[in-house]
């Protein structure tokens, strides 16, 4: 999969029809965030949402590199990680 494919898959992902499925990516990592923050007795940001699912599809690609979906959704979290975070600071 070249490079530009990544991320238009990625990019069509984030802003078609997950975001139609779990509504705004700030309020559903939001969520996440706060629910997160609980259990593990610490704060928690959407930045730190994003970073944390990003580490989990890294741990998947090294187990299996060739996993496309997974580079794509490495490229999402790394585009709504950049978004979320200029807002939290």
């Amino acid at each position: 999969m070249k490079k530009e494919d990544v991320l238009k898959i990625a990019e069509t992902l984030i802003t078609g029809q997950r975001a139609d499925d779990y509504g705004s990516v700030y309020d559903n990592f939001s969520n996440i965030a706060e629910m997160w923050s609980i259990l593990l007795k610490t704060p928690v940001s959407c930045s730190d949402v994003a970073l944390c699912m990003a580490t989990v599809k890294m741990c998947r690609l090294i187990k299996t590199p060739g996993h496309e979906d997974s580079w794509v959704d490495l490229a999402g979290y790394a585009a709504i990680g950049g978004e979320l975070a200029s807002c939290e600071h």
